[in-house]
């Protein structure tokens, strides 16, 4: 039944009775998103029962109040009777934490551990696992530091604002935000057009080994049968030298203070 409703691709679904009954069975609660048509039970904690959203917003009710222009308002959790449990849905039953008056240790956190975030987000989990990756399993990072699951996008920019994005990417990798006198023009697409953020298997985050990567970008029409001609160049004998920023050539692959050809 859930592999059918995946199907489905960009139509919006409900939980179906007979899902919910099954997610009762299983757990006790059923969570869906017609973001990613995830479903899944939401984790629990000994000795902890679900409380509801609403209770959680008397005391953390600045976050409750920007909450509905998240992402993650789309996930629709409910419980027995009708319950709303968005924020149980990651952090894990509330009871605790209510009585004991807002104790740490008793609600999930996503900033101590990612996989929270892999419960609904599988393939960042495989991505945080391949050779060139950011520190995030390894604890000196998490999902937050880049994503704000509870107010706006979740996505820095998302389809609005590249140099929003660029911004996440700024707070950490300073050195690259300029501005150079020369800017490499790729970068008004944002960083992404070049790196994953959260994996690969290329070195520096690189979605492409090598000059593969700059090809995408810099391509001209051939004059010459096998001759590799960019900006009126022929660079055949240099791109067999493996990377373009490598060799003496274009260091300096942000932007440049003194050349056009982003050398350093």
């Amino acid at each position: 039944m859930i592999a059918g409703l995946a199907a489905r691709g960009a139509r919006h679904w409900r939980p179906l009775a007979g899902l919910a009954a099954l997610g009762l069975a299983v757990g006790g609660l059923v969570s869906c998103t017609t973001v990613e048509r995830t479903v899944f039970v939401p984790p629990g904690i000994e000795g902890a029962s679900f409380i509801g959203s609403e209770t959680c917003a008397e005391c953390h009710e600045e976050i409750n109040q920007d909450f509905k222009t998240a992402t993650h308002a789309h996930l629709q959790a409910k419980g027995p009777h009708a319950m709303n449990v968005g924020c149980e849905s990651c952090h894990g039953p509330g009871s605790l934490h209510k009585e004991t008056g807002g104790a740490p240790h008793t609600i999930l956190n996503p900033n101590k551990s990612a996989d929270i975030c892999f419960q609904c987000h599988l393939e960042m989990r495989a991505k945080f696992h391949l050779p060139s990756h950011h520190q995030v399993v390894e604890g000196k990072m998490s999902c937050s530091d880049c994503h704000d699951p509870h107010k706006g996008q979740a996505v820095p920019g998302g389809a609005r604002s590249l140099l929003a994005e660029n911004e996440q990417c700024y707070k950490c990798h300073a050195a690259q935000r300029g501005p150079f006198v020369f800017e490499h023009e790729a970068s008004r697409e944002g960083c992404a057009i070049c790196h994953d953020p959260h994996g690969t298997v290329n070195p520096r985050l690189l979605k492409e080994r090598n000059s593969t990567l700059c090809l995408k970008c810099h391509f001209q029409q051939q004059a010459a049968g096998g001759a590799v001609f960019i900006g009126g160049r022929d660079h055949t004998a240099f791109l067999g030298r493996g990377t373009c920023w490598n060799a003496g050539c274009h260091e300096a692959v942000h932007g440049s203070h003194v050349n056009s050809s982003l050398r350093f």
